[in-house]
């Protein structure tokens, strides 16, 4: 929109009275919606009024001070920007940004402002408008404006990762009439969760980018507006994070009571045994544990007699999202759904689950198990409705034959589902000669699994030697973290362990993941390579559900359809956290049900 200025110098009076009755016309229309503090997925009621306080699951007397020293998943890192695709970013750079919003803890999706002190929403579902804070601040004093949120989104859609146009795909264009105003217009009204997700972005400083190259990885240290600076990096060893003394919000209800330690350092070991045993020589102070027989057996010592160590598993009612192997449809082996089958029957998890994690974990049948969002048994109800609607492009077991993975007795006798995995592979063209699975042309059923831990050689080596009674030939490939996001970037893999995290409110994440107009997009999350219309249309559909109950049968529906296309064999769940700490870290009482809430602990020094 043109400046006022432009009206008194060069613009003809009857356009400049024309833009003035516009903007009054917009100013108008907003002032009619009421700005809210808190925004929910379907209009809930928020679990906190605008008068409140603070979160229920933090200690607003928390003592400020001290450092956590942690390790991250991954052995090293080479960027400080986390939003492109080249590089390997460091672990906790959101420390160091402010979003427009933030969801709380315990509430499935439900948003209050941050850098804006409220927000109106189109009753028709046209716009969002965010009314900023005019106290919000970057670290180097500038004030947060609405020419920044409009940077970072334009940036993000147009040099950032594949995924950021994927998610961004329905906002039609942004307008800033003044510096503390910034709406958003909305391609599809039905996309109830857009208005949120736009609160989640990190926002970017305008004035910082304005001589840099945003599309270059680099260890030059961002600007942001957060609770956090970067004080230390060692590149691909440790990153330091100082918490701001002058921190613009540090008074707001929202943070009351969080981001209390004064130091957040996270220091890179190649090898998750040595990190625990620097962790329990007092090196770490905190680790959420992920391997179970780590959990099981690894903590014993005097650290852990004395009452130095404390263990603690956390409940939660998240999805459990989908961690598996996932196979590479573009590669002409796996191509065919039933190789993916076959090989995910030889799969032994009783076994696995008894032997290496003393019968820790739950086996995870869904993209979203642990929630109701799971697909089970046969399709009913809403479910069945839509999925009639794709019957004709849908294979007919899925509406007849419920989908199991294999149950063994955990003996590592796999009789029957060998004899199973045999029919598929004869049915897509492999047969047996001697002691090896060929094709027509006599080569051998070969794939290979591309790794960057090798904590996980344990799991894989008893399947393997599975495979390889059925003549098929697994190898393994171990790499460091920096090959291992290149050769993902270029599907230069034929299976990857990963993990798919879903909300209990799932919505545009899932054209990155599933839809065909991200199989190829480099650096994407369709890392199975799905190209199937039926899944499109789902996500369609799921994005823009009008209600909570639409909402769960379509992801039932989309479930289904992703599970009988043997896209993934899946692992394991636990619906808890599990956390070892050494005593000095304090922890709130309350835990909130839908995450760690990690922002909220503190340092008792000693």
């Amino acid at each position: 929109m043109p400046k006022k200025w432009e009206c008194v110098m060069i613009r003809p009076a009857a356009y400049c009275a024309l833009l003035l009755s516009s903007s009054l016309l917009w100013s108008a229309s907003a002032s009619a919606v009421e700005c809210r503090h808190a925004l929910s997925i379907y209009d809930e009621a928020p679990r906190y009024a605008a008068d409140f306080s603070h979160f229920d699951y933090v200690n607003p007397e928390a003592p400020k001070g001290g450092r956590l020293r942690q390790t991250p998943p991954g052995g090293s890192f080479d960027s400080l920007n986390p939003f492109i695709i080249q590089g390997t970013p460091a672990a906790g750079l959101g420390l160091i940004y402010d979003s427009l919003a933030e969801s709380s803890a315990d509430e499935p999706f439900t948003e209050y402002g941050l850098l804006a002190e409220c927000m109106r929403v189109d009753p028709d579902g046209g716009w969002i408008e965010f009314q900023l804070r005019p106290e919000a601040r970057f670290h180097d004093g500038q004030p947060v404006t609405s020419a920044d949120v409009a940077f970072t989104f334009e940036t993000l859609k147009t040099q950032g990762r594949p995924f950021y146009r994927a998610y961004y795909a329905d906002i039609l264009r942004i307008e800033t009439p003044d510096p503390l105003r910034v709406r958003f217009y909305l391609g599809n009204p039905e996309n109830r969760e857009l208005p949120l997700i736009i609160g989640q972005v990190p926002i970017l400083p305008a004035h910082f980018w304005a001589e840099r190259d945003f599309t270059r990885p680099g260890l030059e240290r961002p600007l942001g507006s957060g609770p956090y600076r970067i004080a230390e990096v060692d590149a691909g060893r440790r990153i330091v994070y100082q918490r701001v003394d002058n921190y613009w919000g540090a008074d707001l209800p929202i943070n009351r009571g969080r981001h209390n330690i004064d130091q957040m350092i996270y220091d890179y070991f190649r090898d998750s045994s040595v990190a625990l045993e620097a962790f329990k020589a007092g090196r770490l102070d905190v680790r959420l544990e992920h391997i179970a027989r780590h959990w099981a057996t690894g903590y014993s010592g005097p650290a852990l007699n004395s009452g130095e160590i404390l263990l603690e598993s956390i409940p939660h009612q998240n999805s459990s999202g989908m961690q598996g192997f996932f196979y590479n449809t573009r590669r002409p082996v796996l191509a065919d759904a039933r190789v993916r089958q076959a090989l995910t029957l030889m799969f032994d998890f009783e076994w696995t689950n008894q032997q290496l994690f003393h019968g820790a974990y739950t086996r995870t049948t869904s993209y979203f198990s642990n929630s109701e969002l799971a697909s089970a048994d046969l399709p009913s109800g809403l479910e069945l409705e839509i999925l009639n609607r794709f019957a004709d492009q849908l294979p007919a077991s899925l509406f007849t034959t419920p989908y199991r993975l294999p149950v063994t007795d955990g003996s590592g006798q796999l009789r029957r589902e060998m004899r199973e995995a045999l029919n598929l592979l004869r049915e897509a063209g492999w047969t047996l000669d001697g002691r090896r699975l060929v094709n027509a042309q006599g080569q051998q059923l070969r794939v290979e699994l591309l790794m960057h831990d090798s904590a996980f050689e344990r799991v894989v080596l008893p399947w393997r030697q599975n495979l390889e009674r059925l003549g098929i030939r697994l190898d393994v490939r171990l790499v460091d973290t920096t090959q291992f996001l290149n050769r993902v970037r270029q599907f230069d893999y034929d299976m990857i362990i990963s993990t798919l995290p879903q909300s209990l409110s799932p919505g545009n994440e899932q054209r990155d993941y599933f839809h065909s107009a991200f199989a190829q997009a480099a650096d994407g999350r369709n890392l199975s390579g799905i190209q199937d219309p039926v899944v499109d249309a789902l996500v369609e559909q799921l994005i823009a559900a009008p209600d909570r109950t639409t909402l769960v049968a379509t992801a039932r529906a989309l479930d289904r359809v992703l599970l009988h296309g043997h896209y993934v064999l899946p692992h394991w769940h636990l619906p808890e956290h599990r956390v070892a700490r050494h005593r000095r870290v304090q922890i709130p009482e309350v835990h909130p049900p839908f995450g760690l809430a990690m922002d909220s602990w503190w340092i008792a020094e000693e």
